[in-house]
């Protein structure tokens, strides 16, 4: 894995044009149908990380490219 395969989740809703909190929220599996696994995303201090491969998974390409 490389650097840039990992973000925090106000970049991936950027990149993704989707809210941070949401994304944030798939993190902390509030959604069931819409779950980060445990290697897709890891809270770093008061941050929440995500991976490329888990962003994709769950909500497809990316949107800004």
């Amino acid at each position: 894995m490389k650097l840039e395969d990992v973000m925090t989740t106000q970049e991936a809703g950027e990149r993704w044009g989707i809210p941070a909190d949401s994304i944030k929220q798939c993190c902390l599996k509030r959604y069931a149908n819409k779950q980060f696994t445990d290697k897709e995303c890891r809270k770093s201090g008061k941050s929440w990380l995500v991976t490329v491969a888990g962003m994709s998974r769950l909500y497809g390409e990316e949107k800004s490219k």
